[in-house]
Formats: C-alpha cells, structure tokens, sequence
C-alpha cells in the first residue's frame, strides 16, 4: 500500500471512530437528567470531539485535492461531502439534545422545588439569589479587570508610539543637520570651482600674452638681421 493511499485508511477510520464518539456522547447528553454542571461536561466533551472530527475531515478533504489519479479524488472527494452531511446531522441532533435536556433538567428542578416545604424554598431562594448577587458581583469585578487591563496596553501602546516618534524625529533631526552639512561643503565646492575656473582663465591669458611677447621678440630679432 502506497503512503497515500495508508494516509487516506488511517484518516477514514479516525473519522468513522470519532462519529462514533459523538454519537454516544449525544445519547448520554439525551439521558442526562442533571445536574446543570454533568451537561456542561458532556458539551464541553462533546465539542472537543466534534471539532476533532471536522478536523478529521478537513485532512480527507486536503489529501484528495492532492490525489493524481482522477477517480480516485473524485472518490475521495464524494466521500468528503458524505463524511461533512453526517457532521452537520450530528451537530444539529447535539444542539437538539442539549435544549431537550436543558428544559428536562430546568422542569426537575421546579418540580423539586416546589414539592419541599415552603422554609427549604424560601431559603433555596435566598441561596439562589445570594449565588446570583455573587456570581453578578464577580461578572462586574471580571469586567472592571478587563477594563483597566485594556486601559493598561492602550497606556503602553501609546507609550510605545511616544517612544518611536521620538526616535523618528531624532533621526529627521539628524538627517537635518547631515543636509545642512552637506549644502554648506556644496557651496564651498561651488566657490573653489568658481576661483579655480578664472585661475584658468587668468592663465590662458597670461600665456597668450607671453607667447604674444615671445613671438614679438623672434619677429624684431630676425627683422634686425635681415635687415
């Protein structure tokens, strides 16, 4: 057996494992008849083992789209669509069975309470309430703490960007100065080449004017000879 095709064997039969799992956890949550902490175990697990099973899936689905051989990734891909349709049954029987017994466990516990005697209600209430002004009391206290946490990374945020701006207009500032620097040598360059520009011109005329002399002085030399 090729490592695809051992790959492909391997990934159906996790995904025919965890379908199974979730099966009987959504018949345990149909059965479940409380208490409210028991369901949300069995959600918690029972999420797990469906986000394992998409996940399962979603690998089925990846090793398809790289298969070469043409029936065989339409094969594949035909039972990808099967595996996704039974996943969406599942998850729609699960969120069934939790309402089902979220409204079983819910009744129970009205009838428990209304079949003790009216002292054990009236201090279930005051438990009740008491529980309920704690649990809203820790929910403001949970909040206030997020708050001043995100007030806490804003400040630092804002210190940071504080920090980089300085930083950015030290280096303009620099970069200022290293223009300024540079104009100035520019305009001494400009300066120098001026000067050394008519020293040149000065030259050019001094030896025009000396030749000049020098042929002046051949032209009378010989004219006193010749003549």
């Amino acid at each position: 057996m090729d490592p695809n095709s051992y790959a492909v064997e391997l990934t159906r039969q996790d995904i025919v494992k965890y379908q199974f799992q979730v099966n009987a956890l959504i018949q345990d949550i149909q059965q479940c008849s409380g208490p409210l902490e028991m369901l949300d175990e069995l959600n918690a697990e029972g999420r797990a083992k469906i986000a394992v099973l998409k996940s399962s899936i979603e690998h089925l689905k990846s090793i398809a789209e790289t298969e070469t051989n043409g029936k065989k990734r339409a094969e594949l891909l035909s039972a990808v669509d099967s595996y996704k349709e039974q996943l969406n049954t599942s998850l729609a029987a699960f969120r069934k069975a939790n309402v089902v017994s979220a409204c079983v466990i819910d009744k129970l516990a009205r009838e428990n309470l209304f079949s003790m005697p009216e002292e054990r209600q009236n201090a279930l209430r005051r438990r009740h309430d008491k529980q309920s002004l704690t649990n809203a009391s820790s929910q403001v206290t949970d909040k206030l703490l997020s708050i001043s946490r995100h007030l806490a990374e804003t400040t630092q945020r804002s210190a940071d960007t504080l920090d980089s701006l300085l930083t950015s207009s030290d280096k303009v500032g620099g970069t200022k100065d290293e223009l300024e620097h540079q104009q100035q040598a520019i305009a001494h360059s400009e300066k120098l080449l001026g000067k050394y520009g008519r020293r040149e011109v000065t030259d050019k005329a001094l030896l025009a004017l000396a030749f000049a002399f020098f042929l002046a002085c051949v032209f009378y030399i010989l004219q006193k000879r010749l003549f």
